[in-house]
């Protein structure tokens, strides 16, 4: 059984996408850890404040079958994605982690470049998880979040319990 941890957001109704992504991961998955939920604006673009939280659940599919079962979660969701990378959208969840894997093979990238560039991965990552150990820096989450630049991208956490 892998341990996986899952980035998920939303800046369209994201308290409704959000409780719809978690209710279907609860759904294939079973019982999930689930970090709080941040709110942070939109990096890269003009848009609402997205709402950001971090799972970790555990599953016997590949890192493959997993990243399938996000775009299925996508898709309920009614995710556009002709709007390209970087525009608002119901429901974004990357695969962050799969065990200590290094993986740099598509659709499959982990460990996750957004965990050391984004306060919405990081925070609720380290908040879950704290002692848990990059794959490739070695060094743990919270280390990672104690020396993150975390006024540069603020964030708010937000009394949502999904």
């Amino acid at each position: 059984m892998s341990i996986v941890y899952l980035g998920l957001g939303s800046n369209i109704r994201p308290e409704e996408n959000l409780s719809l992504a978690v209710r279907e991961l609860r759904r294939c998955y079973g019982d999930l850890d689930v970090s709080s939920v941040y709110r942070g604006a939109a990096i890269g673009f003009e848009g609402d404040d997205f709402l950001n939280l971090v799972v970790r659940l555990r599953s016997e599919q590949t890192p493959v079958e997993i990243c399938r079962e996000i775009e299925r979660l996508h898709d309920l969701a009614g995710r556009d994605r002709g709007n390209g990378k970087w525009s608002s959208r119901p429901l974004d969840i990357d695969l962050l982690l799969y065990d200590d894997q290094v993986i740099d093979e598509r659709p499959v990238r982990v460990p996750r470049s957004d965990i050391l560039k984004y306060s919405f991965v990081l925070r609720p990552l380290a908040e879950l998880a704290p002692d848990l150990v990059h794959p490739v820096t070695g060094k743990s989450m919270l280390a990672h979040w104690q020396e993150f630049d975390a006024a540069s991208q603020p964030l708010e956490l937000v009394g949502i319990i999904l």
